[in-house]
């Protein structure tokens, strides 16, 4: 019986092959990414919106660092998308754990470590109303993985919706609560609706409570209430000293009283 030995010839095909493997490096992202597309927002009452919920939430973690906000900003997260310039600015986000010092033009997720928001909030009109509810949600939803999700459209104080994701990665409706807020969990916080003028418009704006539902002031709101304090603390400050003033004068008056009375008596009353 014959056995025919391998044929272990080593072809110059073979070794290009080779090479080839050794050489291959897997496609890098896009690096001409847009930031901004000309696009401006539905209208001024849109972009209010979307800085009183920024502004405020910068105000409530002032002294936070690992946290970034942002909005009306392009979210690539992936190659595909960014070559068909298929972009996803959503109104309001917010990513937590991360770097929130470092400038950004826009989250590259491929950037950030993979991160994606944790809160988003998508501010309707007619026109958009059905994408946000329906395309945008159900790519938050399979793709970010984001796991608190609002709607609201600024000129429509009943239009609040709110979803979270559940233990299956599927979004399920929030209930709201007696005044008609939605709790996000991931910021702790809850959102609702307020009446008021912001920026020298006046509506019903979306705003941030916190847990024992007081609203979380903007930047010149906190500011306004911290002179209001102190304008009060100067007031309470001048009134105890006025009153301790005039208890003095009391006492001074009954002593030169009771001095006169021993004078009357013939007694010394420095004695």
């Amino acid at each position: 019986m014959t056995v025919s030995k391998p044929n272990l010839e080593i072809t110059s095909q073979t070794t290009d092959i080779v090479d080839d493997i050794v050489d291959w490096q897997p496609p890098m992202p896009p690096t001409d990414l847009i930031f901004d597309d000309g696009e401006p927002l539905e209208s001024n009452r849109h972009r209010i919106a979307m800085n009183v919920l920024i502004r405020s939430l910068q105000q409530a973690w002032a002294d936070r660092n690992d946290f970034y906000t942002g909005g009306n900003m392009f979210i690539y997260y992936s190659s595909t998308q960014a070559r068909n310039n298929d972009f996803r600015g959503p109104d309001f986000f917010a990513v937590l754990n991360v770097d929130g010092t470092i400038p950004r033009q826009g989250w590259v997720v491929w950037e950030e470590n993979g991160r994606y928001p944790d809160v988003i909030v998508e501010l309707m009109s007619p026109s958009t109303a059905r994408v946000d509810q329906e395309t945008k949600k159900e790519i938050y939803q399979q793709t970010f993985r984001t796991p608190d999700y609002f709607v609201y459209d600024p000129f429509d104080p009943n239009s609040l919706q709110g979803w979270h994701l559940d233990t299956n990665q599927n979004y399920q409706p929030l209930t709201s609560n007696e005044h008609g807020w939605l709790w996000c969990q991931r910021l702790s916080l809850w959102l609702g609706t307020w009446e008021g003028t912001v920026d020298r418009e006046t509506a019903i704006w979306l705003r941030f409570y916190d847990a024992d539902g007081n609203l979380v002031p903007l930047p010149e709101e906190a500011a306004q209430a911290k002179a209001e304090t102190a304008q009060a603390q100067a007031e309470a400050a001048q009134l105890q000293a006025e009153a301790a003033q005039a208890q003095a004068q009391i006492a001074q008056a009954r002593a030169e009283r009771l001095a006169a009375r021993l004078r009357e008596l013939g007694e010394d009353p420095d004695i």
